[in-house]
């Protein structure tokens, strides 16, 4: 029996928004803040995808959300957390934190270093239900999970030891070696989101460089290559 291999729609990094605001430096995968793109609003429950660098000793002051699923997953550098309900935490490249903002929290995200700059990924993905009560959780990597070509980092059950997300979401961290390939099975009426942080990953004919991102929602084994040693996340979305 043969497999279905879906295609893929490709977003190329060239094609995001791009903003800058001296302490800030940011690329918009979907429509946020002034950029407007009527094409790319999101993709299923997943609704921002920013690539945000911060200079050092700056950051993003105390500010409120609400009904929002918002993890963040730290590049280079040091991210400095504080929130409403009381958590004071600092992630390290690899780490995630996962705010589910719920009913209403305020929170501030500070880049502590003297000298260096802070890169990591802000995201955002709706909640399934509204209203909910706020939560906070995080993902550290381990030792058999550092350089795992495939793990699960975050799920709605928590399973094998992934952050909590209130929406039938699983995101994956992969971290491929050149000439290594990972493969996903996406379920039929499940959506498929990756993400390139880094290094070249080729699927079928496509090709996609840092930044690229690339989506299907046609059930099916999908297969990643890495041309050069590559890191992505990659989101199965209900």
């Amino acid at each position: 029996m043969k497999t279905n291999t879906p295609s893929l729609l490709i977003r190329r990094s060239e094609e995001r928004g791009h903003a800058r605001h001296g302490w800030l430096d940011s690329y918009h995968t979907f429509s946020f803040a002034d950029y407007y793109d009527p094409g790319h609003m999101g993709f299923r429950s997943l609704r921002v995808i920013n690539q945000d660098t911060v200079s050092a000793g700056a950051g993003f002051p105390t500010h409120p959300h609400r009904d929002m699923e918002i993890f963040s997953y730290v590049l280079s550098g040091v991210l400095a957390h504080k929130d409403s309900m009381g958590n004071g935490r600092e992630l390290k490249p690899g780490q995630i934190q996962l705010m589910s903002a719920g009913s209403g929290v305020s929170h501030s995200e500070f880049n502590p270093s003297k000298s260096d700059p802070l890169h990591f990924l802000q995201i955002w993905i709706k909640p399934e239900s509204t209203g909910l009560q706020p939560n906070y959780t995080e993902w550290h990597p381990g030792k058999d999970t550092e350089d795992a070509a495939k793990v699960l980092v975050i799920s709605p059950d928590g399973r094998e030891n992934s952050a909590t997300i209130r929406q039938d979401a699983d995101v994956y961290r992969l971290r491929v070696k050149a000439g290594e390939s990972v493969s996903h099975e996406l379920r039929e009426g499940r959506g498929l989101w990756i993400q390139l942080i880094k290094g070249t990953l080729a699927s079928g004919g496509d090709k996609l460089l840092a930044g690229d991102a690339a989506s299907s929602e046609t059930a099916g084994n999908i297969a990643f290559t890495a041309v050069e040693d590559a890191e992505a996340l990659l989101f199965d979305l209900a």
